[in-house]
This record gives structure tokens, sequence and C-alpha cells, in this order.
């Protein structure tokens, strides 16, 4: 799973929206909408070796968890 184990963040569901078309700013008749997709923004996420509760195992963790230092390294 694409879970952080610390904070939890997880996948987001979005749209991609493709455009033709020359701006109206440019000169143009405006941009068009030709198609819209689903997309998913995917969490940074990382495995490392933590240490937890005196011991050490692997975990997933997001990048803004490490930065923040929610999590100690294993040595």
């Amino acid at each position: 799973m694409k879970i952080c184990e610390i904070c939890g963040k997880k996948p987001l569901t979005g749209r991609s929206i493709a455009r033709r078309g020359m701006a109206k700013k440019k000169g143009g008749v405006g941009k068009k909408i030709t198609g819209i997709t689903r997309r998913r923004f995917l969490p940074n996420l990382q495995t490392l070796r933590a240490s937890i509760n005196g011991g050490v195992r692997r975990i997933k963790v997001c990048t803004s968890c490490i930065q923040a230092n929610k999590v100690t390294k294993a040595a």
C-alpha cells in the first residue's frame, strides 16, 4: 500500500485536463477542453530502516515526515 506509516498520507485523486487552441490573450479564440482523464497524486514514499520501540524495522515514510524528523533512522 502507498500509505505513510507515520502520518497516514495516501494517494489523492484528481483530473488531468487536455486543452488545445490559442489563448485569447495571444490573439486566439480561446482554449478548448478536449479531454478529461482521472489521475492519482501519489505521496513521495521512501523505505527506510527506523528504530521503533527499541527494535529496527523497515517502514514506508513520506519525505515530509523524514524532513520534519518525525522518524528516527536506525544506525
